[in-house]
């Protein structure tokens, strides 16, 4: 496997660690619906959160937040109403994003809640 593809899934663990930590509940991880795949699907109390975990090694290019583009935004969207009506859940939806820069120096872990709007 690709060493960025590594890290990604390093980060991913990483991010389900930490949600769970913060008393979340993980129902789903890598959900897919047609071209999207939604990284991990939690809830906690009434709503249901979507992350989109991004991990870098470094922030030189842009911070992991910033590679979170319009058509991937549209297409998690799609994803998590699809999870929705599929689970028949009446809950509030929340999309955050969790940046993590992992290196040699260390570890951090950014959790944007509600990184997006959606309409």
């Amino acid at each position: 496997m690709a060493e960025h593809n590594e890290l990604g899934k390093k980060g991913e663990k990483l991010a389900v660690e930490y949600l769970r930590l913060k008393e979340y509940e993980i129902l789903e991880l890598n959900y897919r619906y047609q071209k999207a795949e939604v990284d991990i699907i939690a809830r906690r109390a009434n709503t249901l959160i979507a992350a989109e975990v991004k991990t870098r090694s470094t922030p030189e290019f842009g911070n992991p937040q910033d590679f979170v583009k319009p058509k991937q935004i549209q297409q998690l969207v799609k994803a998590v109403n699809h999870y929705v009506e599929e689970q028949d859940l009446d809950v509030d939806v929340r999309f955050d994003i969790i940046a993590i820069i992992k290196n040699k120096a260390g570890t951090k872990i950014e959790h944007i809640q509600d990184a997006f709007l959606y309409f």
